[in-house]
């Protein structure tokens, strides 16, 4: 089905709730949050994507888009052990893992367009306008978002600094 291979269901299964539970935090709480249930979630499942996508890949820039999810997820999760870093590393940690959302989104939808509906996908070809407006739509939402992100922890620094 949708021309996936057996090891290629795996990746796909084992990233898919990552989706869900990008989205919940990114409703609930404006940012991934790594020290929670959905963020322990989350990180294993970015982590079963990124590390699968090697063994499924057709394309030379899946293996640069799954080092770098994997880069960046070990960063946003683990920065907050760096202590010396001060503040920063709620501004890197947010960062880091809202570019692994992004890194997460653009192949899927990449590869939804183009597999999906079975037999007759909507995308048949890399530079159509569908696929290539999805993807500018989802940088579009990651600029705006990470400035919303970076100006709201920006005022609970100065709002907690006044305190």
């Amino acid at each position: 089905m949708f021309g996936i291979s057996p090891l290629g269901w795996v990746h796909t299964l084992g990233s898919l709730p990552a989706i869900p539970l990008a989205v919940y935090m990114l409703a609930r709480h404006g940012r991934i949050v790594p020290r929670s249930g959905p963020g322990v979630a989350y990180f294993v499942s970015m982590l079963i994507g990124a590390a699968t996508v090697f063994l499924v890949a057709h394309q030379s820039v899946s293996y640069g888009i799954g080092a770098a999810t994997i880069v960046l997820l070990v960063a946003g999760y683990g920065v907050w052990r760096l202590s010396w870093l001060g503040r920063p590393r709620r501004y890197i940690e947010t960062v880091c893992l809202s570019l692994t959302v992004f890194l997460l989104m653009v192949p899927t939808v990449s590869e939804t367009l183009r597999r999906v509906p079975d037999g007759h996908p909507f995308v048949t070809d890399l530079s159509s306008p569908l696929l290539l407006g999805s993807q500018a739509s989802l940088l579009v939402i990651l600029v705006i978002g990470l400035t919303a992100q970076v100006l709201y922890l920006r005022r609970q620094g100065r709002t907690a600094a006044h305190h």
